[in-house]
């Protein structure tokens, strides 16, 4: 299913996204949607290796009290 989103751009931010859509031969939409689907990635990777670091943090922490009982 899609659904229509209007967005606000300044001119600035348009001018950038027009050009480089057009130097990728690229739709407006295709550019903007491959944007937003780059960015998704990026924040999903990011909470990713967030999630990871605290699973090793805390993996870390029960290795050290293991040590601590063994020592």
């Amino acid at each position: 299913m899609s659904s229509l989103v209007s967005i606000r751009l300044n001119d600035t931010l348009r001018n950038a996204m027009n050009a480089n859509a057009q130097l990728l031969h690229l739709t407006q939409t295709d550019y903007i949607r491959m944007a937003i689907e780059h960015m998704n990635t990026e924040i999903e990777k990011q909470a990713r290796e967030e999630r990871l670091k605290k699973i090793s943090l805390r993996v870390r922490q029960q290795s050290m009290q293991v040590n601590q009982e063994f020592s």
